[in-house]
């Protein structure tokens, strides 16, 4: 049985009303006629729970998404999602400057962004535990290469499978290139935009481009339904907040990449472009997600910056009151002040596990930062703290995986047991994109980075 995953009204209603609690809508009337109903809980890891709903229970759903669209929350003022009110919220907003990159550097950024996915891909979806307990069976605790089944006990296979989709390409007996991967995805694509509509690209020519180039299976949670919401009429950006329950999710921090490379040295210039990405998909602290990773990644591209101070900068573009901006400065403080990662991990896990799910955009960017800071931008140190710290493993491993390896400099300067299993070729369905080389995506982004 086909059972399309992110789309179901039964599956968003329950992940809707865990957003109305994190946004401050009173929903605990929509919540009792939900259950008295019948209704369940969304889905606690998957897509889409395994039966479909009664055809009551479905327009009750859809019905009740549309109630809760429209609850006044207690939040606006302090997390909006229209540009001129975000830059209205952030006082110390950088000013607009241009530097160069070089093209080495960009590659290694793409490698770094891909063996930080490939990582991650085998344990996603899995708890934090199972995480832990797999890689201390094989001595890769704490994690310091690709996962392996040789020498898993059997027993904790069954209990802690790996991710279905990824075992069979990213162990490390298995790895023969770079498999295809959402966090690949979209920056092809994002290379795409700039090459067709150039930095004045609109959230409009966003959704042109996925149409045209995206095939639908390919995306997940937020990118899903704003898909979704294209192809029934609805124009950005309402698709980001129509029956979208995941507008606050990690997906427009995984586009963030392409916008930081192509601006260094100006974070502003950076963040803006990914707000304009962001927003076909995503609201407030989903959006914010992206404008921070954009920026720290652009003041990254020039090599002149530390980890710090570019996670600094981030924060500049990003509402200072806002739930993302508290969760990121409380990441890096626990991370400067605590030696042992896994304790750093544990907070971070008691704070959010219970609240959000683990592909939130909040408890991920907070994990993200705690592991560039602990690992002080070491590359090796911040994939490894990426993705033992669970949520979202392969996306947290991508994006600190290209900022790491965007502040070394060179591939070589990239450990050569993560880089050459990649054999210089990634797979995807993006346009005419399936097998290019690091190095020739490399050249294309430096030379968008340098048009003026």
């Amino acid at each position: 049985m086909l059972r399309l995953t992110w789309v179901q009204p039964e599956d968003l209603i329950g992940h809707e009303l865990r957003q109305a609690a994190l946004d401050g809508r009173e929903a605990s009337v929509i919540a009792a006629r939900w259950r008295a109903a019948g209704g369940a809980e969304a889905p606690g890891r998957a897509g889409a729970s395994t039966e479909r709903a009664s055809r009551y229970l479905r327009q009750l759903a859809e019905d009740l998404l549309d109630e809760l669209a429209d609850l006044p929350g207690t939040l606006t003022e302090a997390e909006p999602t229209d540009l001129t009110r975000i830059k209205a919220c952030c006082p110390d907003w950088p000013r607009p400057a241009r530097a160069a990159t070089s093209r080495l550097r960009l590659e290694a950024a793409w490698l770094g962004r891909a063996a930080g996915c490939l990582l991650g891909k085998p344990v996603e979806k899995l708890p934090l535990t199972g995480i832990r307990q797999l890689a201390r069976s094989t001595g890769n605790w704490p994690l310091n290469t690709y996962f392996t089944a040789r020498g898993v006990p059997e027993d904790l296979l069954s209990q802690h499978p790996w991710n279905r989709r990824s075992a069979s390409t990213s162990l490390v007996e298995n790895i023969d290139g770079m498999p295809e991967d959402d966090d690949l995805n979209y920056p092809l694509l994002n290379l795409l935009l700039l090459q067709r509509h150039g930095r004045r690209f609109t959230t409009a020519d966003v959704a042109r481009l996925w149409l045209d180039e995206l095939p639908a299976g390919r995306t997940f949670t937020a990118e899903r339904v704003a898909y979704r919401n294209l192809l029934t009429g609805i124009e950005p950006p309402h698709t980001a907040r129509h029956r979208n329950p995941f507008r606050e999710w990690i997906g427009a921090l995984i586009r963030a990449d392409v916008h930081g490379w192509t601006n260094p040295g100006d974070p502003a210039a950076a963040a803006e472009q990914a707000h304009a990405d962001a927003s076909l998909t995503h609201t407030g602290n989903g959006v914010y997600a992206a404008m921070f990773t954009a920026a720290v990644i652009a003041e990254a591209a020039t090599g002149t910056h530390d980890i710090h101070s570019c996670l600094s900068t981030g924060l500049t573009v990003i509402p200072p009151r806002s739930r993302l901006s508290e969760a990121i400065r409380h990441a890096i403080r626990l991370a400067g002040k605590e030696p042992d990662f896994d304790t750093v991990v544990d907070q971070l896990h008691a704070i959010y596990a219970e609240t959000h799910h683990w592909v939130h955009a909040i408890p991920n960017t907070a994990l993200i930062a705690a592991a560039l800071t602990h690992a002080d931008g070491d590359f090796t140190g911040s994939i490894s703290r990426a993705v033992s710290g669970g949520l979202d493993t392969d996306s947290n491993g991508a994006t600190a995986g290209g900022i790491a390896a965007l502040l070394t400099g060179s591939p070589a300067a990239l450990p050569d047991r993560w880089t050459s299993p990649l054999k210089n070729r990634l797979s995807t369905s993006v346009g005419d994109f399936n097998g290019v080389g690091f190095d020739t995506l490399a050249h294309l982004t430096h030379r968008e980075a340098s048009h003026p």
